[in-house]
């Protein structure tokens, strides 16, 4: 049983977004030595068992080490560590994340570890960083999953877009992870903003929250939970999804036409203890020998090389990331998404993660009020209504402040600074406390609507 993030206080965010942005999560002295390198990740055990069980056995003289952290903690270890003393590679699947890192030189440019076999862009995003400081190592898209057997046993039907989970029928059968916990939730926040904008954006992720069943503290929780049944539909990175399909369970996976694709990256840390041999791993994991480990089962992740997607390992009726690519409608802008990176987590923590229960009550309320009106609601009940959902959904920072330089530069600031962290916990609480407050009143408004209905 996954523990739920949503069931942690607002006060505890402060403290634990305090200590990941201070870098205290981790400590790196004596972790590594000559012959050794550590790979900094959020990726599963699957994944980096795999990886470094076939990269010693080709390097007997090189030891693996896995430090699996969720994107956030990563970059503040990396952030945090004195040179000499960081990791050695990053791996993960967001790009944003690797830019953040490369805006604060923490990154080292390896341009001849590229694979001139791979394009150079994926559905007109780049591959690779234009400085070679990350590169492509797998490619993703993001959408939903579900499963089968919940689906017909509470005859719900399946979903094809983003928008369809904000549907009352839905109601309590959804779940995600939270967007600070996990760097394909992020992404996913990102795409759903960058496809819609900033302000319908956030509406739809504020309704969509409204249905959540849980938000997982990891993002393992949301496909393991719909391939055991626990959920019934699932928010997830597309490996999630065919992993669970590859590996048997009664799961199903779509793109929506609004997603995104974009790479998975690994790149060389500066300050990593052991350059050369990272180099070599690196190497390993873009090689054809790397990326073929890819389409085991238990991973079910994308190459970057075309021509695999016509090897003989290649599983039956596996997507063809590239035509995905082709037919996706949002092309990712990982600078805009690194400059608001923090201020994403953020808010939809307090908002989102640490509010569940306020926004799932107001959102019955709404559902049910709509429901006993037939969804025509008139006259009194129907601005009763309207101004629950205006309450419930609309962000509580606007378009504007998010897009302003000094406002953001707050929230990419480490919380070491005294000043910084109490700019950003009161303003963490007046977010919460106003969020609170409008989901209270959204339920109350919305059962005065309901009762309206003779």
């Amino acid at each position: 049983m996954f523990k739920k993030l949503a069931n942690v206080r607002s006060g505890s965010f402060v403290g634990g977004l305090a200590a990941v942005l201070a870098g205290t999560v981790f400590g790196l002295n004596g972790l590594a030595h000559a012959g050794t390198i550590t790979v900094i990740t959020s990726f599963p055990k699957e994944l980096t068992r795999t990886y470094k069980t076939a990269f010693e056995k080709k390097h007997p003289d090189i030891k693996v080490e896995i430090l699996n952290k969720n994107t956030t903690a990563a970059i503040a270890t990396i952030r945090e560590a004195s040179s000499g003393q960081r990791p050695d590679v990053m791996w993960a699947s967001a790009p944003d994340a690797f830019e953040v890192l490369a805006r604060n030189a923490l990154l080292e440019p390896i341009p001849q570890l590229v694979n001139a076999a791979a394009p150079t862009l994926i559905g007109g995003y780049p591959m690779n960083d234009p400085q070679t400081r990350y590169l492509g190592q797998a490619l993703a898209g993001y959408g939903l999953m579900w499963n089968t057997r919940y689906m017909a046993a509470n005859k719900l039907p399946k979903p094809a877009q983003w928008e369809d989970l904000i549907r009352p029928v839905y109601f309590g059968h959804v779940a995600m992870s939270s967007p600070s916990r996990s760097g394909t939730t992020h992404l996913t926040v990102e795409t759903i903003l960058q496809a819609e904008g900033w302000e319908k954006g956030w509406t739809q992720l504020l309704q969509m929250g409204g249905n959540m069943a849980a938000i997982t503290d990891r993002s393992f929780g949301v496909p393991d939970g719909v391939n055991n049944g626990q959920f019934g539909i699932g928010l997830v990175i597309d490996f999630f999804g065919l992993a669970g399909r590859y590996s048997g369970f009664p799961v199903e996976f779509v793109y929506p036409t609004k997603t995104a694709v974009v790479p998975a990256n690994i790149g060389l840390v500066a300050g990593g203890r052991n350059a050369d041999d990272a180099r070599k791993f690196i190497a390993f994991a873009l090689s054809e020998e790397g990326q073929l480990l890819l389409l085991q089962p238990k991973i079910s992740r994308l190459p970057i090389l075309p021509e695999l997607y016509k090897h003989p390992s290649m599983p039956k009726d596996y997507p063809n990331i590239f035509e995905v690519a082709k037919k996706a409608k949002v092309k990712f802008d990982n600078h805009l998404s690194g400059d608001r990176y923090f201020l994403v987590v953020s808010l939809f923590d307090q908002t989102v993660t640490f509010k569940l229960k306020e926004l799932r009550a107001a959102s019955k309320a709404i559902h049910d009020a709509e429901a006993r009106w037939n969804g025509k609601p008139s006259g009194e009940a129907a601005r009763l209504i309207k101004e629950a959902r205006d309450l419930a959904y609309t962000p509580i920072v606007g378009e504007k402040l998010a897009g302003e330089k000094d406002f953001l530069a707050l929230f990419a600031q480490s919380k070491k600074q005294a000043k910084v962290s109490k700019q950003l916990s009161a303003l963490e609480e007046q977010w919460a406390t106003k969020a609170r407050a409008n989901y209270d009143r959204a339920a109350d408004l919305a059962r005065q609507a309901a009762a309206l209905k003779k």
